[in-house]
């Protein structure tokens, strides 16, 4: 069975005409016309075809496979989908009191030591908090008070994480030991908040961006890691940002 004959078949087998499959496709019926007359084998299409008919899309673009191996229980686009309830959505504020399911996870920020000193800690923020609830906590392995945000400063762990992002980290997951290569964790570098990917080295560690274009991998012997006073402060468990 040629392509053509294929197209004629699914369109058939959902009980469409051209033009109603070619709208539900997001295609024209013109485009419809051509591909079932041969005068056209755009088999891009075919993956949006074959969702639409209930077929499977590599028997729709090569004829591999039964027509419906695979797809025996999936729903063809052109029946109703079904209703999908949604609770409201509800303001809060730090005032706001927390639901049973939900905790408060603080942030952590760079504190200056004195004025002018150009030193900075890493200390925990108490006019800024965030709300998790307790299963998504549970189930990501992180003991409710061992959950703590952070802000991402500039672009190097772009594209994943922009500047300004938010990340939530697990503490207690903060040793050597610790480390999973190539997650993400937050670091205390000398009282500087940075969030990298970490390896483990048998000399060491290496911290490595995202943008490795501008931010080169950074290596750390363990005597450099004990004289820069660079120390994790936890595991990367979920992080978020505006599109912008």
């Amino acid at each position: 069975m040629e392509f053509k004959e294929r197209i004629k078949a699914a369109r058939q087998h959902a009980k469409l005409n051209q033009t109603e499959l070619a709208e539900r496709a997001g295609l024209t019926q013109t485009s419809i016309s051509d591909l079932e007359r041969g005068k056209s084998k755009a088999t891009a299409f075919a993956a949006q075809i074959a969702s639409v008919c209930g077929v499977s899309p590599m028997w729709l673009a090569e004829g591999v496979g039964d027509m419906l191996k695979g797809v025996s229980d999936a729903v063809p686009l052109n029946r109703p989908p079904p209703s999908v309830s949604m609770s409201d959505i509800r303001p809060w504020d730090d005032s706001t009191p927390l639901d049973d399911d939900e905790v408060y996870v603080p942030f952590l920020r760079e504190v200056e030591l004195a004025a002018g000193s150009g030193r900075f800690v890493i200390a925990e923020n108490d006019s800024a908090r965030l709300r998790f609830f307790k299963k998504d906590l549970r189930h990501n392995n992180v003991q409710f008070n061992n959950a703590k945000c952070v802000v991402v400063s500039g672009n190097s762990m772009l594209p994943v994480l922009r500047d300004g992002a938010t990340v939530g980290m697990n503490v207690g997951k903060n040793s050597l030991g610790d480390i999973v290569d190539g997650d993400m964790y937050a670091i205390n570098h000398n009282g500087q908040l940075r969030v990298k990917q970490v390896y483990r080295l048998p000399s060491g560690i290496r911290l490595r961006s995202f943008n490795r274009d501008e931010h080169p991998d950074e290596d750390y012997t363990f005597a450099e890691i004990q004289e820069q006073q660079l120390a994790i402060l936890g595991h990367v468990f979920w992080w978020a940002m505006y599109s912008r």
